[in-house]
């Protein structure tokens, strides 16, 4: 119950629809992959998922086979005759929302239930911005499992003292507890990425490891990123002083990309 390559092509044919640069879509046409994704995901029988980038509907298909009512968001106009045709006769029924994830009211688009879970096959081009939006502004959305282009989904999950670490690391660290779970080849995706892809699963936290106030922590965090190569005595010039830094605990000599999520924020404080 899901789409194979040869499959997808044919759809994309009779529909006179070609895969759009722009939009970052390269679509999952491999069965085993999208049951790895279903399985790594956790998702069970009567669970609400929301599903970003639906494209052809592989993964969609997969999700409700394993018992899942799906909301699957399309930005593409162009692909939402093929999801209907591909979509049609399937239980449970998915609820097809033709829309932009990054500018969509995410309230109406979930009254549905009161918890979701976000599992999806990123266009590599929104990647970033939609899990760090979905992390800052849909607390109804606990659990993301994400498949990125490895360079993002490594960003994601970095930690402290790695080269990957940065903003958008600390932003996910912050809300959520990040890990990549596995990598996925190009082969499986039409039309074939340059690049390998990666598995991410984003667990939402009760509450952060700070009670710094968020705006202050992350304008910190941004000029200490901003200025990646200097001390953060330096970095951070002007924002904290040296008493600052003995009240925090934190060394001044020490580097934007050596402090965990707690450490920026005493900072902070």
């Amino acid at each position: 119950m899901t789409l194979t390559r040869r499959q997808a092509t044919a759809l994309l044919e009779r529909h006179d629809v070609r895969p759009s640069r722009a939009l970052g879509q390269n679509f999952v046409v491999d069965p085993n992959t999208v049951r790895r994704i279903v399985r790594l995901a956790g998702v069970e029988p009567g669970d609400h998922v929301v599903e970003v980038g639906a494209g052809l509907g592989a993964l969609t298909l997969g999700l409700a086979e394993a018992g899942a009512h799906v909301t699957a968001i399309e930005l593409d106009r162009h692909l939402v005759p093929v999801l209907t045709e591909v979509l049609e006769g399937v239980e449970p029924p998915p609820t097809l929302v033709q829309g932009d994830a990054l500018t969509l009211d995410w309230s109406a688009t979930l009254a549905a239930a009161a918890g979701w879970q976000l599992v999806a096959n990123l266009p590599y081009n929104v990647a970033t911005p939609l899990v760090l939006d979905v992390l800052d502004t849909v607390p109804a959305i606990t659990r993301l499992f994400v498949m990125v282009q490895r360079e993002v989904g490594e960003r994601l999950a970095a930690t402290p003292g790695t080269k990957a670490y940065g903003i958008p690391s600390v932003k996910v660290a912050y809300w959520a507890h990040a890990e990549v779970v596995g990598h996925v080849s190009p082969n499986v995706s039409l039309p074939k990425p340059r690049v390998e892809s990666a598995l991410v699963r984003i667990t939402r936290r009760t509450e952060p490891p700070t009670t710094a106030d968020p705006d202050a922590l992350f304008a910190l965090v941004r000029a200490g990123f901003g200025h990646r190569r200097k001390m953060l005595r330096g970095a951070l010039a002007g924002l904290v002083d040296e008493d600052g830094f003995v009240r925090a605990g934190v060394s001044p000599q020490a580097r934007a990309e050596q402090l965990t999520v707690a450490e920026w924020g005493r900072l902070a404080q």
